[in-house]
């Protein structure tokens, strides 16, 4: 599975949701905000990004961008988040991107604290938790060790990634896309694995807690093995009961 899809924030403008579609994007991620807690941290086109991928039908995710120094920080970020996206329904992930300069010299420790004590917070209030950043970042700056329970969205602009869907199930390819509908340049990602189906199917992103049975028909709804397990793994993690049945 590759979806094409795109990341916006209030630098891209006033988007046209309707060319945008009919360009062929698959998901967009949106950025809400950044930092700790200010209306001035809010990102301006949210809402209404929001609001239009909602009416033309664009299945959308979220991302807060940090510049969190220690993991208290990063908990008053994720408090920030969970106030802007209160009653809203994402399909794919609520995305934690640290990558700021600011944060480089703080250590891997520390910045990973600061990665898992924000996505713990997001996941306690029912939210599927992915990574932004990028290689350099994922290699030398983050402790992969701590972070395997999470997806990873990896920014990486080459024709070939370094990781693929093993790794996490985003990647952004460019910074400097063009789609009709954006008059900026515009960054371009593909989506490996069927988010929509996962985080329905799982309760998650405001589409409320339910039991999984975990069975043969979600290969056939369209998700491989993996992403079956993903979603065995998402429903076990907030407590709920999973039946795997094997085919028959």
């Amino acid at each position: 599975m590759k979806l094409k899809g795109i990341d916006v924030s209030y630098h891209n403008g006033v988007v046209n949701w309707d060319k945008v579609k009919a360009a062929g994007i698959q998901f967009a991620i949106l950025r809400c905000g950044y930092g700790r807690k200010s209306t001035k941290q809010i990102d301006k086109q949210f809402e209404r990004n929001y609001r239009e991928c909602k009416r033309v039908g664009i299945p959308v995710g979220v991302y807060h961008y940090s510049y969190a120094k220690n993991a208290d920080d990063a908990r008053l970020e994720a408090d920030f988040m969970l106030e802007l996206i209160k009653g809203k329904q994402f399909e794919y992930p609520v995305v934690f991107d640290i990558e700021d300069k600011g944060q480089e010299c703080l250590g891997k420790k520390v910045l990973t604290d600061i990665t898992v004590a924000f996505c713990e917070k997001m996941e306690q209030n029912g939210y599927y938790v992915a990574i932004y950043s990028n290689v350099d970042w994922f290699i030398n700056k983050l402790d992969q060790s701590r972070l395997e329970a999470y997806d990873k969205w990896l920014a990486h602009w080459v024709t070939t990634p370094r990781w693929g869907n093993e790794f996490g199930g985003l990647w952004q390819y460019s910074d400097s896309g063009k789609v009709d509908g954006i008059k900026t340049k515009v960054d371009m990602n593909i989506s490996y694995r069927n988010y929509p189906w996962i985080i329905k199917g799982a309760g998650l992103n405001g589409y409320g807690n339910k039991a999984v049975t975990y069975r043969i028909e979600a290969v056939k709804a369209g998700l491989n093995s993996t992403e079956a397990d993903l979603l065995a793994k998402e429903a076990s993690k907030l407590g709920m009961t999973v039946v795997k049945k094997e085919e028959k």
